[in-house]
């Protein structure tokens, strides 16, 4: 409604406020000592997890059997995530990548493999990256729907030099971004709010 060249709102106008989406700060410049790549990625079965949460940080973990680490050659792993925004719909959800390759092919790899593809995963990646302390970050992927096998290869190579091994991804979609695994003290997950045993063979 308009009144001497000025908007008065009437009681039809109304002002929505959407708390939860509010933004709460800025970001500088970080200082130059960023590194790419991951270090390792560990396994666990989906229903076999039970994680918690606060502040965007992964701050509990109970499992009831051991994490499968994978240790990785530098170069041969990264983790991607995809946010993916729908303006039309309204939505957004995130698409969690995680890319492996493993030198050698074996019967055991075979094996364990095969169970790989045929589970919904929660997956946990530890990068190159660290923290002021020192420490590796560690970031959790799948916390809600799982991480499933979604393309894979085994190859001889052609040439001497050619790799000899698997390449691997898994993939998710998540309502939400991947969360950081709260800090730990000398070892990856030996956080007290834990109760988690790795298996590193």
């Amino acid at each position: 409604m308009q009144k001497d060249g000025g908007f008065i709102p009437s009681s039809n106008c109304l002002k929505l406020y959407n708390m939860a989406c509010d933004l709460t700060k800025g970001r500088g410049l970080d200082c130059r000592d960023a590194v790419g790549g991951i270090k390792a990625v560990y396994f666990i079965e989906y229903d076999k997890a039970t994680l918690a949460s606060a502040g965007g940080f992964i701050s509990d973990i109970d499992l009831t059997a051991s994490l499968r680490k994978y240790k990785l050659k530098r170069g041969t792993g990264s983790f991607t995530e995809t946010i993916n925004p729908s303006s039309e719909n309204g939505t957004v959800f995130y698409t969690p990548s995680i890319n492996i390759k493993l030198h050698n092919m074996t019967a055991d790899d075979r094996n364990e493999i095969k169970l790989l593809a045929q589970n919904r995963l929660i997956i946990f990646v530890e990068t190159n990256s660290t923290k002021p302390t020192g420490l590796t970050r560690i970031w959790c992927c799948g916390e809600h729907n799982g991480m499933e096998l979604s393309a894979g290869t085994s190859a001889s190579g052609v040439a001497l030099g050619d790799m000899n091994g698997y390449d691997l991804t898994f993939e998710g979609q998540e309502p939400e971004p991947c969360k950081e695994v709260a800090g730990y003290t000398d070892a990856p997950f030996d956080n007290t709010a834990f109760t988690v045993t790795v298996d590193a063979d």
